[in-house]
């Protein structure tokens, strides 16, 4: 049976990503997700001998989240309007699907904020994907002009996280 976690977890990534639909079977036990429109259906079918029998074939409607999905689509365009007044400015960009953090832990400062300045190995921020932490650099020298994504919000692969002017 899948866990109500894990069951969360597909549904966020599906969310982020361009796969309208995706299937999983495991020990008898058998999932489907769909993104019809602006919500997505959640089917469940376990064994009949499972705890919540009556849940083996309900759908579930979760209204698909909108606001993420327009940031996504306005941060290309405040990008390109930058690219435009200053070439000297570099997108560091999401190299997978996943969480974006600014710090390593609530509790600590953030690796780099607007008007920093950051070397080419210098850690920007963290994109957690599936429980692993993955330490993003910021690949040039420069000065942090603009920060684009919000700390916690999910990522896409290829999303510009940070503007930076190069030196």
């Amino acid at each position: 049976m899948f866990k109500m976690s894990e069951i969360k977890e597909l549904i966020k990534l599906l969310d982020q990503s361009n796969i309208h639909e995706l299937e999983i079977e495991h020990d008898g036990s058998k999932i489907a997700i769909r993104k019809p429109n602006r919500t997505e259906t959640v089917m469940v079918s376990a064994p009949a001998h499972t705890m919540f029998p009556q849940a083996a074939h309900a759908p579930i409607s979760i209204p698909a989240a909108a606001a993420p999905q327009a940031i996504v689509a306005a941060t290309p365009a405040i990008a390109q309007t930058s690219e435009v007044v200053d070439a000297n400015l570099h997108k560091i960009t999401s190299p997978m699907v996943g969480t974006f953090y600014l710090a390593p832990a609530p509790t600590s400062p953030n690796f780099v904020n607007k008007g920093d300045s950051v070397t080419a190995k210098s850690v920007v921020c963290i994109v957690e994907a599936m429980k692993l932490m993955n330490e993003i650099e910021a690949e040039v020298d420069g000065e942090v002009i603009e920060v684009l994504v919000e700390n916690g919000q999910l990522v896409e692969f290829g999303q510009p996280l940070f503007l930076v002017r190069k030196n």
